[in-house]
């Protein structure tokens, strides 16, 4: 990530997509604020963006596109409850994205399989890189 502006930006794609089912459970928030401590964005900044919803920035790398419908899918399981307006919006987001919808489905359905609910970075990237052969 290239500027404090774009971090903004991810983490309050993030915070929207938390809340989109109207309900920020703890587990959620949790995981926000430690990205939010990676992102090195502080706390006063991070809570401002509950109130500041809607407002983010494309992004115009695909790693890092990729990176971010990673960490909205780890974001969508942290509660252990799958909403289906969860899933319709991650899927929604990835598409607005510029992401492939086949592998999108692909990497859902390894988390969803998985027991720790991840998926390593490096089939993370295979599965997206199918896309450009």
């Amino acid at each position: 990530m290239e500027t404090y502006q774009e971090k903004i930006s991810l983490l309050q794609e993030m915070i929207d997509f938390a809340l989109v089912d109207d309900i920020l459970h703890d587990r959620e928030y949790d995981f926000l604020e430690i990205v939010s401590q990676e992102l090195e964005i502080d706390k006063p900044t991070f809570l401002k963006l509950f109130a500041n919803r809607g407002k983010s920035k494309v992004i115009k790398d695909e790693f890092n596109r990729i990176c971010q419908f990673y960490r909205l899918a780890l974001l969508m399981h942290s509660d252990g409850i799958l909403h289906e307006r969860e899933q319709l919006k991650i899927n929604e987001l990835g598409i607005n994205m510029g992401l492939n919808p086949y592998a999108m489905k692909r990497v859902l359905h390894l988390m969803k399989t998985s027991p720790n609910q991840m998926v390593s970075a490096e089939v993370l990237l295979a599965i997206f890189s199918e896309q450009h052969n």
